[in-house]
């Protein structure tokens, strides 16, 4: 009862403290479309329960990165402003607060952070898979191996190499609904915005 006790009290301190307004808004990456500044979710047993179980995931993520990328996480992203460098997992391919098919760090010298646990989708659920979740929006684009990537319509637009450095090309996708979860990094945006004034590059 008390270890349950504790993690509700956990997953709320989450949902409070991502909830603050900033009066400035961040500046949205190339590519990215971000939803409004929102308020804290509504704290329901659900997402309660949700979050508590993602972070428990993804705990030993957090500042190892190496760990991450043993499991499976590459790089699909260099620094986005606001957001970070994102991590994707190409053998998840479901819904599964457990496993969340993209991880996003800040580096802080030579640390990496975990901020953000992100969820993407051809189409906006139907069902919101947290309660409160907002959405926001990537351009089809193609993704090289070394984090570059180039929007491009369609994948017969993407070159076999990286613009500048030549990396190989990795694959491509269509426009994307996006879900971050910023479980990690304190975001006064709201726990759901899609980007966090706190995360500079």
């Amino acid at each position: 009862m008390l270890r349950t006790t504790l993690v509700v009290a956990a997953a709320l301190a989450v949902v409070g403290t991502t909830g603050c307004s900033d009066p400035t808004p961040p500046s949205t990456p190339a590519g990215h479309t971000a939803p409004a500044a929102t308020s804290a979710p509504p704290v329901t047993p659900d997402l309660t329960r949700k979050l508590a179980d993602a972070r428990a995931a993804t705990a030993k993520y957090v500042n190892d990165l190496p760990a991450a990328q043993a499991a499976g996480y590459q790089i699909i992203t260099k620094m986005m402003p606001n957001m970070g460098y994102h991590y994707l997992n190409p053998k998840v391919d479901a819904f599964d607060v457990t496993k969340p098919p993209i991880l996003v760090y800040v580096k802080h010298g030579d640390g990496w952070q975990l901020g953000a646990l992100e969820w993407v989708w051809p189409e906006q659920p139907t069902t919101a898979p947290f309660d409160g979740a907002t959405y926001g929006s990537f351009d089809a684009a193609c993704h090289y191996q070394d984090g570059t990537f180039v929007p491009a319509a369609a994948e017969a637009d993407c070159a076999k190499t990286a613009p500048e450095g030549g990396a190989p090309f990795g694959f491509w996708h269509p426009k994307l609904t996006t879900l971050h979860v910023w479980l990690w990094y304190h975001n006064p945006d709201g726990l759901f915005h899609g980007t966090n004034p706190l995360v500079q590059g």
